[in-house]
C-alpha cells in the first residue's frame, strides 16, 4: 500500500467524468488499498479516485467511528433518493483550508460492483449517504462546491487561493 498525493483544485482531471472499471482485479484492489491508506492518513471519511489522479470510477467510504468498516466502491450509481434533505459541512483535500455546509438527500440507494467485484445495491443514511454523494460528485467531475450558490462558490474559491498564496509564501 502507498500513500497517494491529492491533486490540486483546479487540476483537469478533477473535472472530468471518470471511466467505468471492467471488473474488480488485482490492479484495482491495490488502488483501493492505496485510497484507504491516504484517506485514513487525510483524515477523512471517503475519497474517489480521480482526486488522485485516477480518472477510474472507484471510491471508498468509512463513516464508522473505529475506521474500520470501509466500502470499496466500483461504478457507483444514485438509484434512488430520499425528498427528506441532511446537511453536513462537506470539504476537499484538493481544496485545502475550505468547507461549506452542503444539503443533499438524507438517504440513497446505491448500485455498484463490490470487493469480489459482485454488483450490490446498498442503502446508505445520514452521514454515510453524504459520503457517497461526495464521492459520486467526484467521479462525475463535480465538486461539493457546485453545490453552491455562484457568490457562495466565488467566495470560498478566492479562499481557497488566498489561503494557497500564503502557503507558498
Amino acid at each position: 500500500m502507498a500513500v497517494r498525493r491529492f491533486l490540486p483544485w483546479p487540476d483537469p482531471c478533477l473535472r472530468r467524468i471518470a471511466s467505468p472499471v471492467a471488473g474488480v482485479d488485482d490492479h484495482i484492489h491495490s488502488l483501493w488499498d492505496d485510497m484507504l491508506e491516504t484517506m485514513y492518513l487525510m483524515p477523512g471519511i471517503g475519497l474517489a479516485a480521480p482526486q488522485i489522479g485516477q480518472s477510474l470510477r472507484l471510491a471508498v467510504v468509512d463513516c464508522s467511528a473505529g475506521k474500520g468498516e470501509a466500502i470499496r466502491l466500483a461504478n457507483p450509481e444514485i438509484l434512488h433518493q430520499s425528498s427528506r434533505l441532511n446537511e453536513e459541512v462537506e470539504a476537499s483535500p484538493n481544496l485545502p483550508g475550505v468547507s461549506a455546509t452542503i444539503s443533499r438527500p438524507r438517504a440513497v440507494t446505491i448500485g455498484y460492483l463490490d470487493e469480489t467485484g459482485v454488483p450490490v445495491e446498498k442503502d446508505f443514511v445520514g452521514l454515510w449517504a453524504t459520503s457517497v454523494q461526495h464521492q459520486i460528485d467526484h467521479l462525475n467531475g463535480r465538486m461539493y462546491f457546485d453545490h453552491l450558490t455562484q457568490v457562495k462558490r466565488r467566495m470560498l474559491l478566492a479562499k481557497a487561493a488566498k489561503l494557497a498564496r500564503r502557503k507558498d509564501r
